[in-house]
């Protein structure tokens, strides 16, 4: 095994930029095989007859394959950073072009560069590699981030697009995509029903992060943004779970109706088993942070550690690990938080959200190199066919689903919102991932990754870069995301209970209403059991300290740039000079 060109190449790339040189004087390989010797490390040997008592030892030695894999893990990451680092130093290019496309693009440089080389693709995105270490941290991040309240005030309308939209989407595009194997000017009646499916699965995942990005910057309307957001994030559960049914389905000679019974009832087994799972580990997860006072710099690890496992136990059980980690960080993220310090809190979020937009960079960055080094299989009338019916699908998809649900909302989506729902839904990591770890049996497999590819880069580059002026253009229904205050949160609270009150009046039981029972259970057994210091206290001063401390934070990250040394409570009332007079506030309040 030797240091092909282009990792040398990488390598010289990488020690470049960081401003470092070397010049090595002499190399001794430790194989004893010329065939797998460098070409700069080959010596023409002058002596017939050497001594055999004789040793030579050489300044310096070569043991590439010592460390052959985690050097060019290291150098691929390093390279995908740098990429990011080159986007953002003249920003103005990351406002109308999406990161995604960026990363992409650069994948097709550096793509390029390896078949001219004739290098093969990194064999590092197997399906282990994907499932096991690169998707948990992205589902991890999307998971603990997830702004709860709205979530949960919108709970029903993300499950409706999430798993009946995805169902709509996977199914409508594998009985087009099967009619279209029909016709034999195509060349693909080989295709069966079971496989259409299995690549409509695929295609069905959509990606949340560029889309999430426009929305943040042009301020969209919150019931929009929390709908998108829960849409992708459990849209992606679905889909593993679609993909890995069909996946057994269509290995499978001939379908009874028994199988297809038994597959429906599995979709929902596996789908409540991660949730339940997943709730169970968040609650483990508060109560083991109870008892870490006296040690807390163990605490990150064990919110990683606990996350981590209920993914892999998820998938030792065969259950959705998505689902699993997602509910494992929206259960625990509340009780955490108060538990730990909050030096362990400000860790706890910068590690995830550094380790979640590191595997996806590379998912991106390895999407543009396969798309150039890969053996791809063209069929224009699939593909063509196989984008126009995700497209087509997935509008049809939020029309009827959002004709169905809006009469059960108080605020319903018009046309604007649900152009918006309709085209944001770009495909991305998941999808190219899922097709990329297709199994050998699949006869089309290089036809499936080769639609996939067209599909996603479509989405991510068309789509991607011309929904900011399309939304702009529509005037989408905008909200104020100033800071929240104190006064905010009083009338937002003092409503709740009034429509929760009014509601056990008339007998009609809405999500204020069971919000109102969970907060009377969680007061009076959960945040007993699991918060180690559960005294009474105002909510309205726990309230200003928790929003005070988010303004510290923001107010340093805008000053600094690194939050790393958070400020405690006490040292809040010196940040800013202009938020003394409503410390004083809360000083009165503490004194009562």
């Amino acid at each position: 095994m030797y240091m092909s060109p282009f990792t040398f190449l990488m390598c010289v790339i990488c020690i470049a930029s960081l401003g470092y040189g070397a010049n090595v004087m002499a190399f001794e390989p430790t194989s004893t095989s010329p065939s797998k010797l460098p070409p700069w490390s080959q010596v023409e040997d002058t002596d017939p007859d050497p001594d055999p008592g004789e040793t030579t030892q050489a300044v310096f030695t070569l043991n590439y394959p010592r460390i052959q894999i985690p050097f060019e893990i290291t150098l691929w990451v390093l390279l995908a950073s740098f990429a990011k680092i080159g986007f953002h130093v003249y920003h103005k290019i990351t406002v109308w072009v999406p990161e995604s496309c960026l990363l992409i693009s650069i994948g097709l440089i550096v793509g390029g560069i390896m078949h001219s080389l004739h290098e093969k693709p990194p064999a590092v995105l197997t399906s282990n590699v994907f499932f096991l270490y690169m998707l948990p941290p992205i589902v991890l991040d999307s998971g603990y981030f997830m702004p709860t309240r709205p979530f949960f005030e919108n709970f029903g309308t993300v499950l409706w697009f999430a798993v009946v939209g995805t169902l709509w989407n996977s199914i409508g595009i594998g009985i087009s995509l099967f009619a279209i194997c029909q016709i034999e000017v195509f060349g693909v009646k080989d295709i069966t029903l079971q496989e259409n499916f299995l690549f409509a699965s695929i295609i069905s995942a959509v990606e949340p992060v560029a889309v999430l990005t426009v929305f943040e910057d042009i301020s969209v309307h919150e019931q929009l943004y929390i709908v998108v957001f829960g849409e992708c994030l459990f849209n992606d559960a679905v889909t593993v779970v679609l993909y890995n049914l069909f996946n057994h389905v269509a290995a499978l000679e001939v379908v009874e109706a028994g199988d297809v019974f038994l597959d429906i009832g599995r979709f929902f087994v596996v789908g409540l088993g991660g949730t339940i799972f997943g709730a169970l580990f968040g609650f483990v997860t508060a109560f083991t942070t109870r008892f870490t006072g006296k040690v807390r710099e163990i605490e990150p690890l064990i919110i990683f550690l606990y996350s981590y496992l209920a993914y892999l136990i998820a998938e030792l059980l065969d259950i959705s690990s998505i689902m699993a980690i997602v509910i494992c960080a929206l259960t625990m993220k509340y009780y955490v938080e108060e538990n730990v310090s909050q030096r362990s809190c400000t860790t706890i979020r910068h590690v995830i959200k550094m380790v979640g937009s590191v595997s996806e960079t590379l998912i991106f960055f390895f999407l543009g190199v396969v798309t150039i080094t890969t053996e791809h299989e063209w069929n224009w009338g699939y593909i063509l066919f196989a984008l126009l019916f995700a497209l087509l699908w997935r509008g049809l998809g939020i029309l009827v689903l959002t004709q169905i649900i809006n009469p059960f909302r108080t605020i319903p989506f018009n046309f604007k919102d649900q152009f918006g729902l309709a085209y944001g839904g770009l495909r991305g990591a998941v999808s190219f991932a899922l097709a990329f770890t297709l199994p050998d049996s699949i006869g089309r497999k290089n036809l499936f990754i080769t639609g996939t590819i067209v599909v996603i880069i479509f989405t991510v580059f068309i789509q991607g870069i011309t929904i900011r002026p399309l939304l702009k253009l529509m005037n989408v229904r905008k909200t104020n995301r100033n800071q929240e205050t104190i006064n905010d949160e009083i009338h937002k609270r003092l409503m709740e209970h009034t429509v929760a009150g009014i509601e056990d009046l008339c007998g009609q039981w809405s999500h204020y209403y069971w919000k109102d029972k969970f907060m009377k259970f969680n007061n009076r057994i959960l945040r007993k059991i699991l918060i180690h210091d559960n005294h009474p206290e105002s909510s309205i001063v726990a309230l200003y300290k928790k929003l005070e401390l988010q303004n510290a934070m923001e107010v340093l990250d805008q000053m600094s740039g690194d939050i790393s040394a958070a400020p405690s409570l006490i040292s809040l009332q010196y940040v800013s000079s202009t938020s003394r007079p409503v410390l004083l506030f809360s000083e009165v309040f503490e004194t009562v």
